[in-house]
């Protein structure tokens, strides 16, 4: 270190002109520099340096530069202000303020254009009503008397040209009804009023639109899926093809054990293999789980235990107006009751952790957690006939209980397998998806791809989440249990079909993607999808969608790759 007192440190004396130096930035997580605080610091980094005669100091040399270098580390009297700032904690008050600001602007802008769009068609609707009742009093006045053949659920819509439809699906694109039913599709709260569907219940054969519970066509389908399992030894490939389409909630547990190789196709080496399976299982809880606490483990169960409750909406509250958006709040509404239970987060606990114990390439990774749901739900229908949401599932019988936590560690094991990839370091196979997914919708539909580079919308801040926990957070448990179905029939179903699914569910929502003209509006709705009301009729579009652009693309994979 240099001894010379007169002259001042070279890292000192040119903190502003050192490449690498402290430098403000603004940005949603730093507050506005303020002047008045760092005053000194203003000065110092705008004031010239000046030699005792008063004239500006010469620059300084290379030689002198490397001769003085050793104090770089130095923490001096001068440097306090400097390391105070840098060590000081991110305001969360002032972000989080940033961040609803936002929000609320957005939403206000948004709330402004559906208002005034609602005021112009309600001016344009009462003028044809008006007309259309001159209409009928001048039919009526005339004494026509007509009896139509066909009664229709709906009341006939009067367009601005004065014809009649029997339905909005008749009705020419331009129309003001239609584009008013369009428009409000792109915010769950402005969807139209559906028949109120369970989470869960009756997920394999409930839809949107309300039908039976039980048609003759389903009744049939669970007849051939009996036909397939009663055999001494199931023929796979035939199950394959069945559960393609959907399976039965009746049989669907048995399926799903089939189909993910976690029981044998020979009818009977099944028992044989549950019982050797389950008591693996809690033998390795006995080995391993008393170990949770130990310095190696710990941050492992530590991380499980957070998890573990945000399946519970109530944990993810930050802000008001940030739950406004979440994902996960209306989604998950229903299932708040089971999963609050301690004896089903206790279930889950295990599960996880000797999971992670048992692959310490990957370890426990946040996401995982979901991945236990549609197994732990579709087992215990397996002991159940009533709905799910609030069932109490202390009322099982420990052994009952003890078989679903079994089962469902297996099965998603099995799973994760085939997608460890998506888990391990830098979590690689998340990467590798989320390209491919860029790469074939640019070939798909252009229009969406240079709409979201336009606004700087990046794939990785949206579909990272689709990947990581194969879209269960963007759609409804039922519809998650009912995709897996087909996941579990086709080949490499989590890992390369899944990729076509995420295509196709992009491209589903291109009139709401277009109609967004900014980057928060884009986010906010690629986050908050309005598939709240979602049943099997879209899921099985979604997946025909997605199995004809595996068809066209899976065997040439050149024809995405530009």
């Amino acid at each position: 270190m240099s001894t010379d007192g007169n002259k001042k440190q070279f890292w000192k004396r040119n903190t502003a002109k050192v490449p690498g130096s402290i430098q403000h930035v603004y940005g949603a997580q730093h507050p506005p520099f303020d002047p008045l605080l760092h005053a000194n610091l203003i000065k110092a980094g705008n004031k010239p340096q000046m030699t005792p005669g008063g004239k500006p100091k010469k620059a300084t040399t290379f030689q002198e530069f490397e001769s003085i270098t050793s104090d770089a580390w130095d923490v001096g009297d001068d440097d306090d202000e400097l390391l105070a700032m840098a060590a000081q904690n991110l305001n969360i008050e002032v972000v989080m303020e940033t961040a609803n600001q936002v929000i609320e602007n957005h939403s206000k802008q948004q709330e402004k254009q559906r208002q005034d769009d609602a005021d112009t068609s309600e001016l344009e609707d009462r003028e044809e009503e008006e007309a259309h009742e001159e209409e009928v009093e001048e039919q009526g006045e005339e004494g026509e008397e007509s009896t139509p053949e066909v009664s229709f659920a709906c009341e006939p819509s009067p367009l601005s040209d004065g014809r009649l439809v029997k339905s909005l699906s008749e009705a020419p694109i331009g129309s003001p009804k239609v584009e008013k039913g369009d428009a409000s599709l792109h915010r769950q709260q402005s969807l139209p009023h559906r028949p109120t569907i369970p989470m869960v219940a009756r997920i394999a054969d409930q839809n949107t639109s309300g039908t039976p519970a039980m048609t003759e066509r389903e009744a049939s389908r669970l007849d051939k899926f009996k036909q397939v399992l009663a055999g001494p030894n199931t023929d796979l490939e035939e199950l394959r093809k069945l559960s393609w389409s959907g399976i039965p909630r009746q049989v669907r547990p048995i399926t799903w054990k089939l189909l993910s190789g976690y029981l044998p196709a020979n009818t009977e080496r099944r028992e044989s293999t549950l019982q050797r399976k389950r008591q693996e299982y809690f033998g390795f809880i006995e080995q391993y789980y008393d170990s949770r606490n130990d310095e190696h483990h710990q941050d492992t169960y530590r991380q499980i235990r957070i998890d573990i409750p945000r399946m519970s909406p109530e944990c993810l509250m930050l802000q008001p107006m940030v739950t406004e958006i979440h994902i996960d709040i209306p989604r998950t509404n229903p299932l708040i009751p089971l999963f609050q239970q301690a004896s089903v987060q206790e279930i889950f606990e295990r599960i996880l952790f000797i999971w992670a114990i048992r692959h310490p390439a990957s370890g426990y990774v946040q996401g995982i957690n979901d991945l236990v749901t549609p197994f732990f739900v579709v087992y215990v229908f397996e002991y159940i006939k009533e709905e799910v949401e609030n069932f109490d599932v202390s009322s099982l019988q420990e052994a009952a209980l003890r078989n679903i936590e079994a089962d469902s560690f297996w099965c998603m094991s099995k799973l994760l397998d085939g997608i460890q990839d998506n888990y391990t370091f830098a979590q690689p196979g998340i990467q590798r998806k989320v390209k491919a997914l860029e790469e074939l919708v640019s070939r798909i539909d252009e229009t969406v791809h240079v709409h979201m580079q336009q606004y700087e919308v990046e794939y990785l801040q949206f579909a990272f989440r689709w990947m990581n926990n194969l879209l269960m957070r963007e759609l409804p448990l039922r519809c998650t249990i009912r995709l897996w179905d087909t996941y579990q029939a086709e080949p490499e179903g989590f890992s390369h079909f899944h990729l076509y699914v995420c295509a196709a569910f992009l491209v589903r929502w291109r009139k709401e993607i277009l109609d967004e003209r900014d980057f928060q509006g884009l986010m906010i709705l690629l986050q908050n999808l309005p598939t709240m009301h979602w049943g099997n009729e879209e899921v099985s579009v979604l997946l025909a969608e997605a199995y004809r652009l595996k068809f066209a693309f899976a065997d040439a994979p050149n024809h995405y790759k530009r």
